[in-house]
């Protein structure tokens, strides 16, 4: 400054110029901020540089301090530096060793470079202090806009890590993101899970018809359908000149014209948007398209996180719940077996074999003891425990079969569809099981519909399962192919609550009598031992899907295995048959005892697996023909490794083994042979004797 003036001094001004004017005009006219100081402080000249860097008006800043100008923070040390320059000036910036900040005058802060030249030297008692915005850089508005775009990352980040609140994290967003890039509307699209609507998750400034919970088309016609069509992010420069997508008449009327959406993505699959939008055109670039899909991933993230904690919370408190009624199942079995036994003891008593009212109490009681054992047989379903027979099931005529069936059956105002994909490959899955599985569904789906509406089965291959089931246990074949077989209904929906309990066994909506709250989690539990998954997706006052999630069937699981050929004539039971018979349950074992007696048989009867080794080892009566063994024997040895040590040791006796959980042998003892009959508790005298004759039939060591 000070050599520019003596430059100026030398030079010949022309005439009728005057050199005052010139040096005012310089100083009004200078691109920086210029402020006149005197010895004291006090500012004595402003240029409009400085009022508008600093938000005065030129004449409000002359007289003041220019202490008022320091931050709170650092206005002590800035004195004793003004004391300290005043005894020894000379030209030189200001903080090369520190950051300057000026404060304005409503408070706020701007980083800024200071030079300072004393014009002592020319017989003033002032200073110049040449003040420079270094936000003004481009390099350093780039550098500023970056940290500030990480400050906000920064914040997101630290929620999403603080709290397990989806909602939370889903209603900050938006406002991060506008505080962030500065502009007037930023909002949550979230995708539903017919991925037919997006659904406003959360919001600031939305215009008419985007408020939160609003629904929106996925039409490539719309700017959230056009985004999601193109799977990258899409920067819209005017609304005004818009032609790839309709644009709300809304947004105009709203001043909204420019706009940023980026997709957010769940593992490579869109299920959302993140979208800004501004009244300034062309507001938005490379930076801020950066900083808004970094803002994407981290909100994904989160979600991610959160739907796998509550998809694992969801299967564990299943799990606890599987294990739970498995015991219940198992131990009920047992009690039917005994009521069923003594039940079909009296009926053959001759004392009420020509007593009508008796035979009728018996029978009534014989129904209802088959009507629990059904029950169990469900429950053993949900917790994983029942037998599954595996085969090639084509989906295509099983649905087309099934529709059939329901056409008849069904209310003729609810229309039946099928949509079958072309080619749809077969699964490998029990197909009684999966029908029975698809048959409780549409019976829910008609109770949903009590005037009429719509059932519609469809399918689809696929090899990306949703991201809320990648962590549901599913199995897929090693290609990670599977078949969706999805059934809506048009039906009254279902809440959060409801749909959150949904395949809790003995859960129910529907009134007392009507059900007994077994039918989704049988679907639940033969899904899952099927390797597969489900999920249920619905609206209140728009309908449910169920869709099932079941593995492809594999090249090399298309040639059906060589089956064991069943004896084509079972035969009576050999008279005197040796039976070692080991029940822990003395109820249990007295029924079947009294049914083995009552086939012919000669019994001899052990509590634990150890006392019927010592009692075969020790007969001297002859070998024995059956070993018949529960596979639960309290806490000693298991019936499964009790037929493996006596088939070891005495390979001509044949092996049966019982059981209230009916796959308890598969499931717990995969280390043992799997080739024994298994008898399904609770069971009658004729099932336990064509049991036993199958199994002579077929001779001993099968």
């Amino acid at each position: 400054m000070v050599d520019a003036a003596r430059h100026l001094a030398a030079l010949s001004l022309p005439s009728g110029i005057e050199e005052g004017s010139v040096f005012r005009s310089l100083f009004i006219a200078y691109p920086d901020s210029l402020l006149l100081v005197d010895q004291a402080g006090a500012i004595m000249l402003a240029n409009p540089s400085a009022a508008a860097l600093l938000g005065y008006a030129p004449d409000e800043l002359v007289g003041l301090n220019v202490d008022v100008l320091v931050p709170d923070s650092i206005r002590p040390r800035h004195a004793s530096y003004r004391e300290a320059y005043g005894r020894a000036p000379r030209p030189r910036p200001m903080g090369s060793h520190m950051e300057l900040v000026a404060k304005r005058r409503d408070g706020s802060e701007v980083m800024v470079e200071i030079a300072l030249s004393p014009l002592q030297d020319h017989g003033l008692p002032f200073v110049v202090a040449a003040i420079r915005d270094i936000g003004a850089y481009p390099r350093v508005r780039q550098a500023l806009q970056r940290a500030r775009y990480s400050d906000h990352l920064a914040q997101l980040g630290r929620l999403a890590v603080d709290t397990r609140d989806l909602n939370v994290v889903l209603e900050r967003v938006p406002h991060i993101a506008a505080a962030g890039l500065e502009v007037d509307v930023a909002m949550v699209l979230l995708l539903d899970h017919n991925r037919l609507e997006f659904r406003v998750a959360s919001g600031i400034g939305n215009v008419t018809g985007e408020e939160i919970g609003a629904h929106i088309a996925n039409h490539p016609d719309t700017q959230a359908g056009f985004v999601l069509s193109q799977g990258r992010p899409v920067v819209i420069a005017d609304y005004r000149h818009e032609e790839r997508f309709k644009v709300p008449p809304s947004y105009l009327e709203a001043g909204l014209v420019s706009a940023l959406a980026v997709p957010l993505s769940d593992r490579g699959r869109v299920i959302g948007m993140l979208s800004v939008r501004s009244r300034a055109p062309k507001r938005f670039g490379e930076e801020e398209r950066r900083f808004l899909e970094q803002l994407s991933n981290l909100l994904a993230t989160s979600l991610q996180r959160v739907q796998t904690e509550e998809a694992l919370a969801h299967a564990q408190r299943l799990e606890s719940v599987g294990q739970l009624t498995g015991g219940i199942a198992h131990d009920f079995n047992n009690l039917l077996t005994v009521i069923q036994g003594n039940l079909q003891v009296l009926e053959e008593l001759p004392a009420l074999a020509q007593d009508a009212y008796a035979q009728q109490l018996v029978a009534a009681a014989m129904r209802a003891s088959r009507r629990g054992a059904e029950l169990t047989g469900k429950l053993l379903a949900f917790s994983r425990r029942q037998v599954l027979q595996p085969g090639v099931v084509d989906i295509h005529a099983l649905l087309h079969s099934l529709a059939d069936m329901l056409r008849r059956t069904l209310d003729q105002r609810i229309h039946i569809a099928v949509d079958t994909a072309p080619g749809c490959p077969p699964v490998l899955a029990d197909p009684v099981q999966l029908e029975s599985a698809l048959l409780n569904i549409a019976i829910n789906a008609r109770d949903a519909m009590p005037e009429g509406g719509t059932l519609h089965f469809r399918t689809e291959a696929g090899t990306v399962l949703p991201s809320t089931l990648r962590t549901s246990g599913m199995e897929p074949n090693a290609e990670g192919r599977f078949v969706a077989i999805s059934i809506s209904d048009t039906g009254t929906g279902m809440t959060d609550e409801v749909k959150e309990r949904v395949f809790e066994p003995f859960f129910t909506t529907k009134a007392a009598g009507r059900g007994t709250g077994l039918g989704m989690s049988t679907v639940y539990g033969f899904v899952k031992q099927s390797k597969g998954a489900v999920a249920v997706d619905s609206r209140l006052a728009v309908g449910t899907t169920v869709t099932l999630y079941l593995p492809q069937l594999q090249e090399e699981e298309r040639a059906p295995a060589p089956a064991r050929e069943a004896p084509s004539n079972d035969g009576p039971i050999p008279f005197g048959l040796r039976v070692m018979l080991v029940e822990d349950d003395a109820e249990v074992r007295m029924v079947a005892q009294n049914f083995l007696v009552a086939l012919g048989c000669s019994v001899e009867t052990a509590t634990t697996g150890e006392e019927a080794l010592s009692a075969m080892s020790d007969s001297r009566a002859g070998p024995f023909d059956l070993l018949l063994s529960d596979i639960a024997l309290g806490a000693g040895m298991r019936g499964t490794q009790l037929a493996a040590d006596v088939q070891q040791r005495f390979p001509r006796i044949s092996v049966l083994l019982m059981s209230g959980f009916s796959s308890e042998l598969l499931a717990t003892d995969r280390a043992v042979s799997q080739s024994w009959d298994l008898l399904r508790k609770p069971y009658t005298r004729t099932q336990l004797a064509r049991a036993i004759a199958k199994l002579l039939a077929a001779g001993p060591g099968i």
